[in-house]
């Protein structure tokens, strides 16, 4: 499902890393000082606090700002410590993670960029989105998601924004101890979607075009330019790489001189530069550099500034506005902060809360997922998340492969695999056997792939993979 320019667009997915890129001390052609950016985000936390609703929740029926999370945590202020009244015991974090543990979240018909968002938003608020619950690991449930048929695309990819916030959220939302939590054969294919996705004028848009010359020459827009390059750097792209230069100078272009504003295919507003200025500080790119300074001495950070109200620090959609927008707000502030689309979630200042929570054992009879990769070491690569009820705390890859054979989505990650029950070494998956030093090894959370065994321990939120080679 696309995006539309209605705050409905933030509620179904944006918005990853991403670890939040501070403006320090900026150089002497900055116009925004750094005493103006700490006014501005002490200005803006504040009005994204008014925002909680007195239950502590920013999502929920006819409420949908937990977007605020990604934000708070790049301008440094932990989401447990954000509660009502200052009662402690409806800290958004609590609730938001009540939230997303509900059996009937998000909805009867979810799409994959509700699992997105949840994730980015999760992993800001301190929340680890593979052990939200006993039952609730959103990197399974992105994986679910994964195209068989198109490998590397999530969710329908005519929807290109939905692959887009996988590889922000796959990418971004690391493990605890800031480890990539995927294998880097399925960052790869992302990568190649992302990268054949790129319009000829160096942005993209919500769309698909790869293979669609007509469509590929088409206008980009300045949102999803800066969420694709944030795409590509939360992957391990570096912004010295082709496709990032060329984003960036996509985005460069569309400065307004007497503004510092992108001149966006919406008009002139702040979400617009918000997240064009997320994708800049997502990859390293100062907002405030030279090349973002116009003739006029504006940069896309004084344009968003000068949209924000002071002290009350709401920031305006458009110029022409007298109220400030909530969306737009969280865009803005995000941005002004230094952040891309999710960040680390800061250390909290609330006696006793810790900076992550987290489901620490399988609950026996609960039903559970796992986020599971196979990589067959012939470019055949395949995702998907493995339904199972655990008999125990923890369980072991065999019993994980085995639920795979009949309860994975999209089915046919696991077709068959040898031994087929016990203990040892796994010598054949998928009809794949052991040869010589070509084995199949294992990864767990991102860890060095090492031999797979039946009984390699799993536990609850482990992210799987499995690659066959020396």
């Amino acid at each position: 499902m696309s995006f539309s320019r209605t705050p409905r667009r933030l509620a179904l997915a944006v918005p990853a890393a991403l670890g939040a890129l501070v403006l320090g001390a900026l150089p002497a052609f900055a116009t925004a000082t750094p005493a103006q950016i700490a006014t501005s985000k002490t200005n803006g936390v504040a009005y994204l606090k008014s925002l909680q609703a007195a239950d502590g929740s920013y999502a929920g029926s006819g409420l949908s700002n937990e977007w605020a999370f990604s934000a708070f945590a790049a301008a440094g202020t932990a989401v447990v410590d954000v509660a009502p009244g200052g009662d402690t015991t409806k800290n958004a974090r609590t609730v938001y993670r009540n939230l997303l543990s509900t059996p009937t979240w998000p909805s009867a018909t979810p799409v994959v960029t509700d699992y997105e968002r949840g994730t980015l938003n999760a992993y800001a608020a301190g929340i680890d989105p593979a052990r939200v619950s006993a039952s609730r690991n959103l990197i399974a449930d992105i994986y679910a998601y994964w195209q068989t048929a198109e490998p590397g695309y999530f969710g329908p990819s005519a929807n290109f924004n939905g692959t887009v916030f996988a590889a922000l959220a796959l990418g971004g939302a690391r493990t605890q101890s800031g480890t990539a939590r995927v294998p880097q054969a399925l960052t790869d294919a992302l990568v190649t979607r992302l990268r054949a996705n790129q319009h000829n004028d160096g942005g993209w848009t919500y769309q698909k075009v790869e293979g669609n010359p007509t469509a590929i020459n088409t206008a980009s827009d300045i949102d999803m330019t800066g969420a694709a390059m944030a795409a590509l750097c939360a992957s391990g792209v570096p912004n010295t790489d082709t496709d990032v230069v060329q984003a960036k100078n996509f985005l460069k272009g569309k400065l307004v001189a007497a503004s510092g504003a992108f001149n966006s295919l919406y008009g002139v507003n702040t979400s617009s530069n918000g997240w064009g200025v997320a994708g800049l500080n997502a990859c390293g790119i100062n907002p405030q550099s030279a090349e973002f300074t116009t003739v006029n001495t504006k940069t896309p950070v004084d344009f968003l500034i000068a949209n924000q109200y002071s002290p009350a620090g709401g920031f305006k959609y458009k110029p022409s506005d007298t109220t400030p927008s909530a969306y737009s707000s969280i865009d803005a502030l995000r941005a002004v902060a230094g952040g891309g689309f999710t960040s680390a979630p800061p250390v909290p200042v609330t006696p006793g809360a810790t900076q992550w929570v987290a489901q620490s054992a399988f609950t026996p009879g609960t039903a559970a997922k796992l986020a599971l990769t196979v990589d067959d070491g012939a470019g055949n690569l395949k995702a998907c998340s493995v339904s199972f009820t655990p008999t125990a705390t923890t369980t072991t890859l065999g019993d994980v492969l085995d639920a795979a054979t009949t309860a994975a989505t999209p089915s046919g990650c696991v077709t068959s695999v040898a031994p087929a029950s016990g203990t040892g070494t796994i010598t054949a998956l998928n009809g794949k056997a052991n040869s010589g030093s070509n084995t199949w090894k294992v990864s767990v959370d991102g860890s060095s792939f090492a031999g797979a065994l039946r009984e390699t321990p799993i536990t609850v939120g482990d992210t799987i993979g499995l690659r066959w080679g020396a």
